[in-house]
């Protein structure tokens, strides 16, 4: 079979803007998607909103339309563009409500359009919750108890067989949204009637609880002869009752034995055959009693995912481009598997090593109370580390989260939590849980070991982890030899955190490496466990082992991505170093790419010509440029975590491309910047610069209330306060004035219009590409204000 010739058109449906539960993962599936449909000959007609992603980049698609994921629109396209198919399990939830939507109008009729990836029918079973539940049960699977309710009434009424608590899901919403957990019969109406107002069908399936059972998910494909595999097993760190996008996840499971996996393995593949789902990927989710062994299967998302994108970086296979393929007629025996150039894409992935993901939470602009996490999804990003050993991966991918945590820590003795916070997250499903449970047992000692585990539900095996970092820790801080070094360096500990245990700087501790010899080596993902050599370089770095691959030399540039996506460094910035690595390329260049994130298009293997799935610290970029023997890096398009590694990485000798280091501390120092515009005779707000806290009072006084108090290099506007009266100054926290990061007390311009210009310069020409104008007055975040192009109030001069 080859791909159909019958269909010469096809419509792809994006996502949408970003969403919580719905992010950068949707443009690497759908810019995978776009690329293998053109690749085999199709016109590829995009739909799609969202203007920061690399799939509405112009040249992308043949033709692209940024209009709203609404049915009415979908029929100009129709009508327009008259494509004989459409692809709708690329655009995550929204496109799977699309799709049902047109179905329901009678649309796809009407124009013939044909439905590829998953079937109408699919869909229909798949996220009907009734539905489903019939399908599991139809294969002599276990669902959890369950029942469906369409008013409060029938909710109400189920009270006397169902216990609390209960479990209130949604049909057809995202991300869990809607979802709750009911404890007791008080707040059940309420939660059960937003539910029911959530949902698009107001269906709700209410469920017996399976809180602190353990977790897992299969992602599999299947197509059209019934070929079907495992790409990859993914395991939850915390047990039942935290949303999967809120965990700590592990790939490959580590605490189920063999038969349980290979029943998890065969059920997922029936789930697949009984929905229907024949030409793409899915994921199954299941619970486990962590003492019966019982298997209850929770759900499945007939679509690629979050946990696609996370599979498919986890494993090296590509989910997304796989399932292109798969819906325009290939089967997987004849799609090559890319990253080795000989294997067909039937085999399934093996792994000889771990994968951890980290989720990134908000919580410094966004505090979460204690018991925050749940059923719905809170994250809004996620950070993925690749390791020899879970312990590695799980210190490695908490560092590359970056919330200020070196990895497993003592949240107390680093000074950032007290003994009653740590308390609080041990006790309450917080993202901090596991880092609590760690501290708690650094104080208390290896006897606390069963309250911990009586309290988070954590299993054995993963509270093993944290006794084998506390034994590590101890011979760090006893006595720092090359043995004790190295056994820490391959337990993923940073140079920094090893000379806070040690009482040293890291500057010696990268010191004593040298001495020692000691540096990390790169490592294929190759998808075989070493059994085909890789011919796409996708790798992460290890210590201890042997190196697999050779340096690229002088002229390869290194471009720092944003890592985690978080408010105000998200797929935008993914976007320009997506763009950056296609235009280096064009010129001949060769590029590696350095990211964490592994939702976003960036770190897909075929965008570089090397891609290192790491953390974006100073120790692990100067790493890969000592390795790769290049000193040439771009760190002004990933967001402001390049730009505040610019300084430490220009001391070791890169050289930064573009924007010298000076321009950049011009820019992000607020007294600087201030001191320049003055220099240039042009207009600014009254202000000054001040390197003390306590000489923030004296200047606003000298100023002038309202005033704005801006600090230097941060992101998105955090730590940026208006400010009306003295009383007002006192409320200001986490404000901290220094003469490497002075803070700008300015005169706030009340009703001011307020503009941003776009431009790029080559150091003599200059290239404004836009002007927009907010339509909120300054003073709303540019970020949070609606903008028009071009400006509406401005005159010519």
């Amino acid at each position: 079979m080859s791909a159909r010739r019958d269909i010469k058109r096809i419509l792809v449906i994006g996502s949408g803007p970003i969403v919580i539960g719905q992010a950068c993962e949707f443009d690497y599936s759908g810019t995978q998607a776009v690329k293998a449909l053109k690749e085999e000959g199709y016109e590829v007609i995009l739909l799609n909103p969202n203007p920061a992603t690399v799939m509405t980049t112009p040249g992308m698609a043949d033709h692209i339309y940024l209009d709203p994921l609404r049915v009415e629109y979908v029929e100009q396209i129709f009508q327009r563009e008259r494509p004989d198919a459409i692809l709708t399990t690329m655009g995550g939830q929204s496109g799977l409500n699309l799709a049902l939507e047109l179905d329901e109008s009678g649309l796809l009729e009407q124009y013939g359009v044909q439905v590829i990836g998953s079937s109408i029918a699919s869909i229909k079973l798949a996220e009907d919750r009734g539905a489903f539940k019939k399908v599991i049960e139809g294969l002599g699977l276990e669902s959890a108890k369950s029942s469906i309710v369409h008013n409060l009434e029938e909710g109400m009424g189920l009270l006397e067989d169902f216990p609390f608590p209960l479990i209130i899901r949604p049909s057809y919403t995202l991300g869990g949204m809607g979802g709750s957990i009911a404890y007791n019969r008080e707040e059940y109406p309420s939660l059960l009637e937003h539910a029911m107002e959530t949902s698009p069908t107001h269906e709700v399936l209410i469920e017996e609880s399976l809180i602190g059972w353990k977790e897992f998910e299969m992602e599999v494909m299947r197509d059209k002869k019934d070929n079907a595999i495992i790409v990859c097993s993914i395991e939850n760190v915390d047990p039942m009752g935290v949303h999967t996008g809120d965990s700590i996840t592990i790939a490959p499971i580590q605490t189920l034995d063999e038969s349980s996996y290979q029943k998890m393995r065969d059920a997922s593949i029936a789930i697949l055959r009984a929905i229907g789902v024949d030409c793409g990927g899915s994921n199954v989710q299941f619970a486990v009693h962590p003492e019966t062994g019982r298997m209850v299967v929770i759900e499945m998302n007939p679509r690629v995912s979050r946990s696609s994108a996370l599979a498919s970086k986890a494993t090296g296979f590509p989910i997304a481009r796989c399932s292109a393929k798969l819906a325009v007629g290939y089967t997987l025996d004849e799609v090559v598997n890319e990253i080795t150039g000989q294997s067909v894409s039937c085999f399934e992935p093996v792994l000889d090593y771990c994968a951890v993901k980290v989720p990134r939470f908000e919580l410094e602009k966004f505090p979460l109370p204690i018991s925050a996490l749940g059923t719905q999804m809170r994250s809004i990003g996620e950070a993925l580390a690749l390791g020899r050993t879970a312990l590695e991966a799980l210190n490695k991918g908490i560092r590359s989260s970056e919330r200020k945590l070196e990895g497993l820590c003592n949240l107390i003795r680093i000074g950032l939590y007290d003994e009653e916070e740590v308390a609080g997250f041990l006790n309450s499903a917080h993202p901090l849980r596991l880092v609590a449970a760690y501290t708690t047992l650094c104080r208390e000692g290896l006897e606390v070991l069963p309250k911990i585990q009586e309290v988070t539900q954590f299993d054995p095996w993963f509270l093993n982890l944290l006794v084998e970092q506390l034994d590590i820790e101890k011979e760090v801080a006893f006595h720092l030899d090359e043995e004790t070094l190295l056994k820490a360096k391959k337990a993923g500990m940073s140079d920094v955190y090893i000379a806070m245990l040690s009482g040293r700087k890291a500057e010696d501790i990268e010191r004593l490496r040298y001495a020692y010899e000691m540096h990390p080596v790169t490592h294929h993902v190759d998808t075989c466990s070493g059994e085909f050599d890789a011919i796409t370089p996708y790798l992460y770095t290890t210590y201890g082992e042997t190196e697999e691959a050779e340096p690229m030399g002088e002229d390869a540039v290194v471009i720092l991505a944003s890592g985690p996506n978080r408010i105000g460094q998200g797929l935008e910035f993914d976007t320009c170093c997506t763009l950056a690595s296609m235009a280096y390329r064009r010129l001949g260049r060769k590029t590696i790419m350095v990211n964490s994130n592994p939702e976003t298009v960036s770190t897909d293997f075929n965008i570089s010509d090397r891609l290192y799935l790491q953390g974006l610290t100073a120790e692990e970029v100067k790493e890969i440029l000592r390795h790769e023997q290049t000193q040439r890096v771009v760190v002004q398009l990933g967001g402001q975590t390049p730009l505040n590694l610019a300084p430490s990485l220009t001391r070791a000798g890169a050289r930064l491309e573009g924007t010298s280091l000076e321009g950049l501390l011009d820019a992000g120092d607020r007294g600087k910047f201030s001191a320049l515009v003055s220099e240039l005779g042009l207009r600014q707000p009254k202000n000054k610069a001040v390197t003390k806290n306590e000489d923030i009072l004296f200047t606003a006084r000298e100023i002038g209330f309202p005033v704005l108090i801006r600090p230097s290099h941060v992101l998105g506007g955090r730590g940026m306060y208006i400010v009306y009266d003295e009383a007002g100054l006192t409320s200001i926290e986490g404000i901290e004035a220094s003469v490497e990061a002075p803070v700008l007390v300015d005169q706030f311009l009340e009703d001011a219009f307020e503009y941003d210009l776009d431009a790029v310069s080559d150091g003599e020409s200059l290239y404004v590409g836009g002007i927009l104008q907010h339509i909120e007055a300054a003073g709303i975040h540019s970020g949070d204000s609606a903008a028009v192009f071009p400006p509406y109030k401005s005159t010519p001069e």
